[in-house]
């Protein structure tokens, strides 16, 4: 499984309908695309939203992010991301 950030930003007709049933879909949604949502978190600044996530793929990753923001609103940048262990290692000079 491959990790990935989910950065997310509310349309304005998205925040009207922020809920808990809303944030149970976004699991769910996660889930139908091979993924699991590790952490959710609100945040403030150019994001309203970030979610921790490992999907199998970028292509599970990219149709999960496509799902929500096509039935939440919820615009999302979805970032690939390695642990830093694993960077140092691939970046490593020979």
């Amino acid at each position: 499984m491959a990790t990935f950030f989910m950065f997310g930003k509310y349309s304005p007709e998205s925040m009207k309908q922020i809920s808990e049933e809303r944030t149970r879909r976004v699991l769910e949604i996660a889930r139908e695309h091979g993924g699991t949502i590790q952490d959710m978190y609100a945040i403030l600044g150019a994001y309203d939203l970030v979610l921790i996530a490992e999907f199998p793929d970028m292509e599970n990753a990219l149709k999960a992010s496509v799902t929500i923001t096509r039935e939440m609103g919820i615009s999302f940048s979805t970032l690939p991301a390695i642990p830093v262990e694993e960077f140092d290692r691939l970046v490593k000079r020979s």
